[in-house]
């Protein structure tokens, strides 16, 4: 509302809060440190989980940043955003949500100080843009080469990537299937390597332990052998994919048949019979022995292929069918005259097992699978989902050593040399703007500081041994949580993390900080009458801005 010759002049609409300057900021910053807050002790190996329980009651217990925030119904818009970042981090790298969320927390609550001692935010922006690039130039700088297939190194990085995780007990196991399952994916286009993470099918099922969780070089397919006349265990299968109806075409239009005599019904099934006995006798022509049918098999069909002794799935998914044809190299035929031998696929095994109470279909031991499958084992629901979550974590580190084959230490020690890096670049700038820098690495910091909070440690002379060896030049100097000591070289511990992952939470991190920090207005609409924003209030849930609105964890 603006006055104009003492008559009030409505700009926006009634029931409208629109909140500025200090304050604008300020409600922000609170909402973005709360959210950091919320993740930072499921940081590090010796984090805790959180159970989330959702609105209809069912349980989720993860320790994984971006499902953590994905799972809490946050309503702040600023909130919201750092929920993004974690989005951004999970589906760029896969690995370092929680890293990214606190750091740019950190950032925000540094900030605010500076705020405080009215440097303007666009002079604090401009540094961070300035640190953060200069951060990836340090990271790329201290980073270590490796050959894109070293098995040994990528099983390290796995492992330093589940060694937070419910599954580290059994990480060499696990670390084994998923470095197998990366490598047998692998593609080498134009000399750089690239990695299809949806060509790994993950296959899971309670019971068992999760020790008995499988690397499978071909693919399970959740359906049963259609009759139990087939047989349900084939060696050295050639496998036919069809995807096309093993049955009798209907004609597309109503026919109407006149029939006089009964012969004439004889002669009509006998010769759809005959049809069927045909389209049967091609199939087994081309030496296929188990057939694989994205439509149906008519029961007359099924009949003759029990006769020519081949094993026959039907209704399976077109993406199975398509990942089935990358497993085992066979052609997938739409019109049945075109069926030939040479489009065969191969499998040195496929077997209907019962899992649970479930009969699915194992298509194993193909020779240059392209798809390939983990299938995950573990005693109740909520194990086997973590498991899952964790095991995307180890696919995406172990994806982003191939696909950008350089590796830090880990331990904290990347964050403490990019910060002993940046306190010498700010030396070398003039103004507000070295402030800035020097906030961005103290803000570094808060990831040694955590991992060493979480374990119980005394922060404060961690981070100072730390500080002290990589000023003696001991860039992979970090936290051996282990051993609860200070390590100079966190890679002959086998503590490793992708240089990529690293780079995207600075990078991640330091975008939204500067995009919070730029808002110096917050104009939230009048709420809409009944419940139609869905959770309570709405926007109107930021009312007044003073606080936190409701309904915000």
């Amino acid at each position: 509302m603006s006055q104009l010759g003492g008559t009030p002049v409505l700009i926006l609409k009634e029931g409208s809060e629109r909140t500025s300057g200090k304050d604008a900021s300020r409600n922000n910053i609170l909402a973005a440190k709360t959210i950091a807050e919320a993740v930072r002790s499921s940081l590090g190996p010796r984090g805790m989980d959180k159970m989330l329980i959702d609105q209809f009651g069912d349980v989720t217990i993860t320790n994984d940043g971006a499902t953590i925030l994905k799972e809490i119904s946050v309503e702040h818009p600023a909130a919201k955003m750092m929920v993004e970042v974690a989005k951004t981090q999970d589906e760029e790298t896969g690995d370092g949500t929680t890293t990214s969320v606190i750091l740019a927390g950190e950032l925000l609550k540094r900030a605010e100080k500076l705020l405080d001692q009215k440097i303007h935010p666009t002079v604090i922006t401009e540094g961070f843009r300035k640190a953060a690039n200069k951060a990836l130039e340090i990271l790329d700088g201290m980073a270590t080469k490796i050959s894109p297939t070293d098995k040994d190194m990528l099983k390290k990085a796995a492992k330093t990537s589940m060694s937070s995780k419910i599954i580290h007990e059994y990480d060499d196991l696990i670390a084994d299937i998923v470095v197998n399952a990366c490598l047998a994916v692998r593609e080498e286009v134009e000399g750089q390597n690239t990695v299809d993470l949806d060509r790994i099918q993950i296959q899971k099922k309670e019971g068992d332990s999760i020790e008995e969780t499988k690397f499978i070089s071909g693919i399970i397919l959740d359906k049963e052998i259609v009759n139990s006349g087939m047989p349900k265990r084939v060696e050295n299968a050639k496998i036919l994919l069809i995807s096309a109806a093993v049955e009798v075409e209907k004609t597309e239009f109503d026919a109407k048949l006149q029939i006089t005599s009964p012969e004439q019904i004889n002669a009509f099934l006998d010769q759809e019979q005959q049809m069927l006995q045909d389209l049967v006798d091609k199939i087994a022509a081309t030496g296929a022995n188990v057939v694989i049918c994205q439509k149906g098999i008519d029961d007359m069909a099924q009949h003759f292929l029990v006769k020519k002794g081949i094993a026959a799935v039907r209704r399976v998914k077109k993406s199975d069918l398509e990942k089935l044809s990358k497993a085992t190299g066979g052609v997938i035929y739409s019109n049945l005259d075109d069926m030939s031998a040479d489009g065969l696929g191969f499998a040195g095994l496929v077997e209907e097992r019962k899992v649970m109470n479930e009969n699915w279909v194992f298509i194993e031991q193909c020779k240059h699978p392209k798809s390939v499958v983990i299938f995950i084992r573990g005693g109740t629901d909520l194990i086997v989902d973590e498991t899952e979550r964790s095991i995307h974590d180890a696919l995406s580190v172990v994806k982003d050593c191939i696909e950008e084959p350089s590796i830090l230490g880990g331990g904290g020690a990347p964050e403490a040399e990019v910060a002993k890096g940046l306190r010498k670049f700010a030396e070398t700038l003039e103004g507000r703007e070295q402030l800035a820098v020097e906030v961005f690495a103290d803000s570094m910091d808060i990831i040694p500081k955590t991992l060493a909070e979480n374990a119980g440690l005394d922060q404060i002379e961690m981070l100072m041994k730390i500080r002290a060896a990589h000023g003696e030049g001991k860039k992979y100097a970090g936290l051996n949580l282990e051993d609860m000591k200070v390590e100079d070289d966190m890679t002959k511990i086998d503590v490793i993390e992708p240089v990529a992952v690293k780079k995207q939470a600075i990078k991640s991190a330091s975008e939204s900080a500067q995009m919070i920090l730029r808002i110096d207005d917050i104009i939230a609409g009048a709420r809409s009458e009944g419940p139609a924003g869905g959770a309570p209030g709405g926007m109107g849930g930021m009312g007044g801005m003073g606080g936190m609105p409701p309904g915000m964890m």
